[in-house]
């Protein structure tokens, strides 16, 4: 064969890896949108038909706001160059550079991003002002959220801490913990909903069927989420990846769900569907570090320890009457921890010798560039350590700062009168989202 025609076989090629790649990046990412119907509807059915309005708005205005956060700001905070200075990136605002391609192969640089805002509104539900809270989003997407991605994903200094860097395949800790922790602090700093432990059955979820078809489009969404993050699909290797990643995450979940079930039915003695739908996430957040490199024993494993992290979690909560109407906090939050613990301690790798991280079906080479490193597990565990406590330390902290200082400037929570009576017949129209009253009797009918 010519050169030139050697030449033109390479190009063929490379063009058809770029579109093979933007073409799962767009199944993926459809996906990942489909998400946002999930949390809408979980959220939704798990609170009070008074605020479903509320509640619906919430999560369409936390993907609107989201969207630009990250487009003006947030992308270029992420990906902009943070590998130069560890901490923050300083190019590409307002989309410039999105379509950054390579010279020699003529492939798109991808970029992946869910915003934890999402997680954060179930935490906060309500009891916060609706502009308030998209104001808040728009932070979230654009600093606090972005920061976290360029420290790791964006290549910044944890990804070069200790000599194995950190690991986090999807998001567990980088998209999960961040969220959990920052719903955390703000439903600390909002506190309880007016009677919330004086009366809590009249709290419980008043739409079962929305908590349930939310939960089935999350898990759903999540095959775009996790499979999504091997960002291509150009060989044979790629494929059995993201096949491996899709059969882990169904596995987790499927454990998880059953695994809480199972321990509130010893519990109180019922069956629970809210727990077992919490169960199935609980399972989905803690494989999500780790999907892309475990065998798909470890993610039972994973799903089954996740989802008695869940559960004490949940129950911590409640007996320190924190009020997350979701359980936002124990599922994304504890549950990334765990995420982020797993991935390390059930690496695929030869026993506990040899680490794969990020490497996938290869083990992480030694300084030969040729042999396998050994005796890494214990430094990629310690350098996920180092990647929680820093999620923590800064989205904890920024978003419990921010909550405060509205809740001092009386911006954050509605009134008790509004709380009382509901968000939706005082600020919607339609004044409720639907009725739930009998349909009048027809003249005449027995």
């Amino acid at each position: 064969m010519l050169p030139h025609q050697i030449a033109a076989v390479k190009s063929s090629i490379n063009n058809l890896g770029g579109a093979l790649d933007s073409a799962w990046l767009c199944l993926c990412g459809a996906l990942v949108m489909f998400m946002h119907a999930g949390f809408a509807m979980l959220e939704t059915g798990c609170c009070r038909a008074k605020k479903a309005s509320n509640v619906l708005m919430k999560n369409l205005v936390n993907v609107c706001c989201g969207t630009l956060g990250w487009w003006s700001l947030g992308w270029a905070f992420a990906y902009g160059g943070a590998a130069e200075n560890g901490f923050i990136g300083t190019t590409g605002f307002f989309g410039t550079g999105f379509y950054t391609q390579d010279s020699t192969t003529g492939i798109i640089t991808p970029a992946f991003c869910t915003a934890g805002a999402t997680i954060v509104s179930g935490a906060v539900a309500e009891r916060v002002k609706s502009p308030t809270y998209a104001a808040y989003a728009l932070i979230m997407t654009s600093f606090i959220y972005p920061v976290v991605v360029a420290w790791t994903w964006g290549g910044g200094w944890l990804a070069t801490v200790f000599d194995v860097s950190y690991m986090d395949f999807a998001g567990s800790g980088i998209v999960h913990l961040t969220g959990g922790v920052s719903g955390l602090a703000g439903t600390v700093v909002l506190g309880p909903r007016k009677g919330r432990f004086v009366n809590p059955e009249e709290f419980e979820p008043h739409n079962l069927p929305l908590v349930v078809l939310g939960t089935f489009a999350l898990w759903f969404g999540w095959y775009g989420f996790n499979p999504g993050s091997t960002l291509t699909m150009k060989t044979g290797n790629d494929g059995a990846l993201a096949a491996q990643v899709a059969m882990n995450t169904t596995l987790a979940a499927a454990t998880g769900g059953i695994t809480v079930f199972v321990l509130r039915y010893f519990i109180t003695k019922k069956y629970d569907v809210g727990g077992l739908c919490n169960g199935i996430l609980a399972g989905l957040v803690s494989i999500t570090a780790g999907c892309g490199s475990m065998e798909c024993g470890s993610a039972f494993a994973t799903g089954l320890i996740g989802g008695f992290v869940y559960q004490g979690a949940s129950m911590l909560l409640q007996k320190l009457k924190v009020d997350d109407p979701v359980d936002a906090s124990p599922v994304h939050g504890f549950c990334g921890i765990w995420g982020c613990m797993a991935v390390a301690l059930f690496d695929w790798g030869k026993g506990f010798d040899h680490y794969h991280g990020w490497s996938g079906w290869s083990c992480t080479p030694g300084s030969d560039g040729v042999s396998c490193k050994t005796g890494a597990n214990g430094t990629g565990l310690g350098a996920n350590v180092v990647m929680v406590l820093m999620i923590i330390v800064w989205a904890g902290l920024l978003s419990g700062i921010s909550f405060f200082v509205l809740k001092r400037t009386r911006m954050l929570r509605i009134s008790e009168e509004v709380e009382e009576t509901g968000m939706d017949s005082h600020h919607h129209s339609p004044p409720k989202a639907y009725s739930l009253s009998a349909a009048p009797a027809t003249a005449g009918a027995v």
